[in-house]
């Protein structure tokens, strides 16, 4: 019952609860001149002519104070410390005007000590009354009556944690029952009632306590220490979740939805590595620039990483139209929300120069298309991320395999070159590298394409210098893109298992979607012409390890013969068509350094173009026939190291082959 009354005064309009504050304000002023008088004259008496005249003084005085310092305007069951000190304030200014009228100049019938005793009751009432609704309506003891409201820990007792547990002194989503910190003079004190425990101390405090979550606030701690401790926590099965931005957290607004699963870099491992800022803007600033595949994980990161260098245009180019207007959509409302516009909505200021946004649908195997947009908007640099990249599907579907990864990027770098076009930055994939699949085959063939046009406009140049300088930037898996395991496996722990992998044994290069924006940006301003770029990456990871810490850190246990009881049970499918246990990230050996100390440089061998121009040729008329085997020769002459280890999968050919 006491809880539906509180919802409803909870959920009531601001006008009505401004009435019932000041309504609930005058009792106690009433209530105070009573008290006073009473204490004064140590005996009850009823209400009098001077009892009336005090309260009348009472609200002549504090009605307009309050309003004109904002107590009546103040979210009472957010109140903080800025709100107590106004009401001190105001209560300071009440009690000078009430004591000089009664106490100091003094009133016949009126006891001095009266002017004294009234405004301090009536203090301690109002700020009584203020503490009562803070505490009733939202506060974290009405939890505590709610047994399905789950517990939780912050780790961190710091800035960042008291934030989240004054965010949360105000949600009936989660109940906080302590901190955890690292700093040993904490352990054992209390802030606002909870108790700060020692990291030795948690397992004891997850059985008592009940705990279900941990959230960590510990921004400030290296990237080292900050892993050490999911480590931890990884063996405790207890769901780890990480704090949002502090501006959410101080305006009282946190709610469980607001705490994130744990970063992707707290899942990699690894140091991620950090950009250099005059390699990032080198290519960008004040430039026209052109992404292709702008809708994909890859484009559309660039996009975000390139609008904030800049660019004096930004050509979005997607075959996809809802990709693309995801994309455009979301770079359009950034720089409207760092735009200042008048009366007539046009743009008046921006920070820094407000660049241009043009989105284009088209195939990147469109010759004509590409001309025209090439030819008209004549782009410094592109960066070429359109590609088909998912292995099996590619691998069923050769045939535009080859013609999006190969052929799209011979169209697009051929009118680059012929119009002059700066920088060309091909994004690739360590699937080139000594291909078991149509994907690596197709982007190591687009890798030869590059590197042996820029050969050859070296050798046409001469003493003149290259007008366009070719570049290939080759890096692993990318977490948290389509297609990539980190959200199939976060979906499958939501839907309660299995997760599935193909083999237990099989390790992948990972890194995140901003560093490979990054290291493709930063590569486009070393490059020479025909360079090849990739990331010294770390130790490859184990996809059965990053599974297992993904259960462990969402609170929940792997079953297997050892613990029959787990939650989710990881199941092995095999591998699927084309795929590797092991990736590579280079063909040939000793890479050279170059001025970022996470990138280095390749020398891998290629065809020169004399030789490559007709065995492309040849790949086009198989294409336009769909003559898979002729197109899997080609592939096989052209590409060293391709060694497929399945059969012809086309499903289009198959079906063909089945009906003749």
């Amino acid at each position: 019952m006491l809880f539906k009354i509180t919802n409803i005064l909870r959920d009531s309009p601001r006008s009505f609860k401004k009435i019932l504050a000041v309504l609930t304000d005058l009792v106690i002023c009433a209530v105070a001149v009573q008290m006073s008088i009473n204490i004064r004259v140590d005996t009850y008496s009823f209400w009098s002519l001077e009892h009336t005249w005090l309260f009348l003084v009472g609200i002549t005085f504090f009605i307009p104070i309050f309003f004109t310092m904002g107590l009546y305007s103040s979210i009472f069951r957010f109140a903080g410390l800025q709100i107590i000190f106004n009401l001190n304030k105001a209560m300071l200014v009440y009690f000078l005007l009430y004591a000089t009228l009664f106490t100091i100049i003094g009133v016949n019938q009126v006891p001095r000590y009266v002017g004294l005793l009234q405004p301090l009751i009536f203090g301690f009432g109002v700020l009584a009354s203020r503490l009562v609704v803070r505490y009733s309506l939202e506060s974290r003891w009405r939890f505590y009556y709610l047994g399905s409201t789950p517990s939780a820990l912050i780790y961190g007792a710091g800035k960042a944690g008291r934030q989240l547990a004054e965010g949360f002194s105000t949600s009936a989503d989660v109940k906080i029952v302590g901190y955890v910190d690292d700093d040993s003079r904490l352990h054992g004190q209390n802030i606002n009632g909870l108790k700060i425990y020692s990291p030795n101390q948690l397992l004891g405090v997850l059985q008592s306590k009940r705990v279900k979550q941990i959230f960590l606030a510990i921004p400030s701690v290296s990237y080292r220490r900050r892993n050490e401790i999911i480590n931890e926590l990884a063996n405790l099965h207890v769901q780890v979740r990480t704090i949002p931005g502090l501006a959410d957290l101080a305006s009282g607004k946190v709610t469980v939805s607001d705490l994130r699963e744990l970063n992707i870099q707290d899942l990699l491992g690894r140091e991620p590595v950090l950009p250099n800022s005059s390699m990032i803007a080198e290519n960008i600033k004040g430039k026209v620039v052109l992404v292709t595949g702008a809708g994909g994980s890859i484009g559309s990161e660039l996009c975000r990483q390139i609008i904030h260098e800049q660019p004096a245009c930004l050509l979005l180019l997607d075959l996809s139209e809802f990709a693309l207007y995801e994309i455009h959509s979301e770079l359009a409302n950034n720089l409207k929300n760092t735009a200042v516009y008048d009366s007539d909505g046009e743009l008046k200021k921006m920070t820094g120069n407000a660049p241009k946004l043009v989105p284009l649908l088209g195939n990147v195997n469109d010759l004509q298309r590409i001309t025209e947009i090439i030819s008209i908007w004549r782009p410094n640099t592109i960066y070429h991320a359109a590609a088909y990249k998912h292995v099996p599907l590619v691998e069923h579907n050769p045939t535009e395999g080859v013609k999006n990864n190969v052929q799209g990027t011979l169209v697009t770098a051929s009118q680059a070159l012929l119009h002059g076009v700066s920088d060309f930055v091909l994004i690739s994939t360590d699937k080139a590298v000594r291909p078991t699949n149509i994907m690596g085959a197709t982007k190591r063939l687009a890798e030869m394409v590059l590197q042996a046009m820029a050969e050859l406009q070296a050798l046409n140049c001469g003493e003149q210098g290259v007008k366009t300088r070719f570049s290939v930037v080759r890096f692993g898996n990318v977490l948290g893109s389509s297609g990539s395991v980190v959200p199939l496996f976060r979906k499958q722990i939501s839907e309660g298992g299995p997760i599935t992998i193909t083999d237990l044994r099989m390790t992948r290069y990972f890194m995140t979607i901003p560093e490979a924006a990054q290291l493709v940006i930063q590569a486009s301003a070393m490059a020479k012409g025909g360079d090849v770029f990739l990331l010294d990456m770390g130790k490859p990871v184990k996809i059965l390890d990053l599974a297992k810490r993904m259960v462990e850190l969402s609170g929940l246990s792997v079953r297997n013969e050892d613990n029959p009881k787990g939650d989710i049970e990881i199941k092995v499918m095999g591998l699927r068509p084309g795929e590797k246990l092991y990736e590579e990230l280079l063909i040939g050996d000793n890479p050279l350094p170059t001025n970022h100390p996470r990138i280095m440089k390749a020398h891998e061998e290629y065809l020169p173009w004399s030789d490559l121009e007709s065995k492309l040729n040849l790949l086009n008329e198989a294409l336009k026939l769909n003559n898979l085997p002729i197109i899997i020769t080609v592939l096989l002459d052209l590409v060293p190291g391709y060694k497929p280890e399945i059969d012809l999968q086309d499903y289009t050919w198959m079906e063909k082959m089945n009906n003749s």
